[in-house]
């Protein structure tokens, strides 16, 4: 699979049908089911059915998504991307990683890399993220690669209250 975003530790590409596995396990994390929502994905074809309606449909729809995040020697690690979401204007950047994999600086590594690849190939001149005010983790990140809080907002058909973070390029 074609490597889109590479930095000195870290490939990104798109997910597959092959990535499912991974996926069930990733979307089935305590962090990812607190933080990002519980997805009622509980097996490889839901993962698989999951992945084709919504990652591999973004790829299609905007040329670019949410990409499996690997180690250069191809463990999966997590995941790092931009994604054009219904209700934000913006092109906004999301990341999530399995528990070993936390803590070593490859969430920030691969979030820095989608912006410059937001701005540079995309040529997206602002990039927004939306994080649970409670996941300070997350926040830390958003702040330690450049973006800044602007507001709380309400996302449609979403009852928690989100904290909008942007950076202009």
């Amino acid at each position: 699979m074609k490597t889109i975003i590479e930095t000195e530790r870290l490939q990104l590409r798109r997910f597959t049908l092959d990535d499912a596995d991974f996926f069930l396990t990733l979307v089935n994390d305590e962090e990812w089911i607190r933080n990002i929502g519980d997805r009622n994905v509980h097996t490889e074809d839901e993962a698989r059915a999951y992945l084709t309606k919504s990652y591999l449909a973004n790829y299609e729809r905007n040329g670019f998504g949410l990409y499996l995040t690997a180690l250069n020697d191809g463990t999966r690690i997590g995941m790092c991307g931009l994604i054009k979401r219904d209700g934000l204007d913006d092109v906004d950047i999301g990341f999530a990683f399995l528990p070993q994999w936390r803590g070593q600086g490859y969430a920030a590594e691969a979030a820095r890399a989608s912006l410059i690849y937001g701005r540079d190939v995309l040529k997206k001149t602002r990039i927004v993220a939306i994080v649970l005010p409670s996941n300070t983790a997350s926040v830390v990140l958003l702040k330690q690669i450049g973006l800044q809080f602007e507001k709380m907002i309400q996302m449609p058909n979403d009852p928690d209250e989100l904290a909008l973070y942007a950076i202009l390029f």
